[in-house]
């Protein structure tokens, strides 16, 4: 049987913290199997990801390090992953449910005449089969699905639902080099350029999210999230209502219609607690909602809720943190 596969996602040759968490889960089931784990690793100049790959329990990494996967395409990316399966047959591949990581293992799962069981938040391996448990009807309840007969079973990762394993410096392993499945000229896309948003934490992998919505009242409203944000090393999100106002970019949404985090601490700031946007964020060890409305429906959700004006309690905890911290 061949071992538990796990798709690394990169970029630049940085891995999301995701994909760690995805190959402790990978150990856990692969020791129950009786074999071992293979990360799969793409890109160019990614050679240094082979040993943090061992170190979090990797046994064998497939290297495919190649100019044609240098930026992110899909077709490459997946017709590489689709020529290993067909190679190999894999019981089961998992990765992160990132933006890569979805796009990969959907294309992939076409022309491999498999499905993909997204958003994992547990797993359980059951005569052979994996048991996953996911959120389903807006995240108010929880299913659990297996794939009886397509093979393999590919499965996508919720972000910080599984704790990442504690790195061992001693472990080593195996480096199977692979040639990538297509050409340059065979591939339709091409990346011209890239816009990158400077300072900015990101939210599949924050620890501490301050969130604003629509009681921030608009762009300028975001200030005080973004200062107190920046005091607790957090990223900054928002509300589907603030985007599509125009107050903020779609990279900060959380929401059925955006990112689904789960980090410890989410700050919710003017923010009704509509279900599109508890879905993404409703999985948080500890919520805190700060609005003006005692009757929000937020206030139903959360650990702490603070009934007052955000542009007041906003600066305070601000000042408050940076008191304690040393800053100015």
């Amino acid at each position: 049987m061949a071992n538990v596969w796990v798709y690394i996602d990169q970029f630049k040759g940085a891995a999301l913290p995701t994909c760690w968490e995805a190959v402790g889960a990978a150990k856990k089931l692969a020791s129950q199997m009786g074999v071992g784990v293979t990360a799969l690793i793409f890109g160019q100049g990614v050679e240094g990801l082979a040993q943090p790959a061992f170190r979090y329990g990797a046994n064998v990494v497939k290297l495919c390090d190649d100019a044609t996967l240098a930026d992110f395409r899909v077709e490459p990316y997946a017709a590489l992953l689709v020529k290993l399966v067909q190679e190999e047959k894999p019981e089961v591949i998992l990765g992160p449910t990132s933006t890569r990581g979805r796009d990969v293992f959907a294309t992939s799962a076409v022309d491999l005449e498999t499905g993909v069981i997204a958003d994992a938040t547990a797993l359980e391996l059951q005569d052979g089969l994996v048991r996953v448990t996911r959120p389903v009807y807006a995240g108010k309840l929880l299913s659990t699905v297996t794939c009886k007969q397509r093979r393999p079973q590919m499965i996508t990762l919720r972000s910080r639902a599984f704790p990442a394993p504690e790195p061992d410096g001693a472990q080593s392993g195996e480096i199977v080099r692979v040639n990538p499945a297509m050409a340059e000229d065979a591939i339709g896309v091409k990346v011209v350029d890239y816009v990158v948003e400077a300072n900015r934490v990101s939210l599949d992998s924050a620890k501490i999210i301050v969130s604003g919505g629509r009681g921030v009242g608009g762009p300028e409203g975001f200030e005080p999230v973004r200062q107190l944000a920046q005091a607790l090393g957090a990223a900054v999100g928002a509300s589907r209502a603030a985007v599509d106002a125009g107050w903020i970019p779609y990279a900060h949404q959380v929401g059925q219609t955006g990112k689904v985090v789960s980090p410890d601490l989410y700050i919710a700031s003017g923010i009704s607690g509509a279900i599109q946007h508890l879905v993404g964020m409703r999985t948080a060890k500890v919520i805190v909602a700060i609005n003006k409305d005692a009757e929000a429906s937020i206030f139903r959700n959360v650990r702490f809720g603070v009934v007052g004006d955000l542009f007041k309690i906003l600066p305070a905890l601000t000042a408050e943190v940076k008191k304690r911290r040393g800053g100015s």
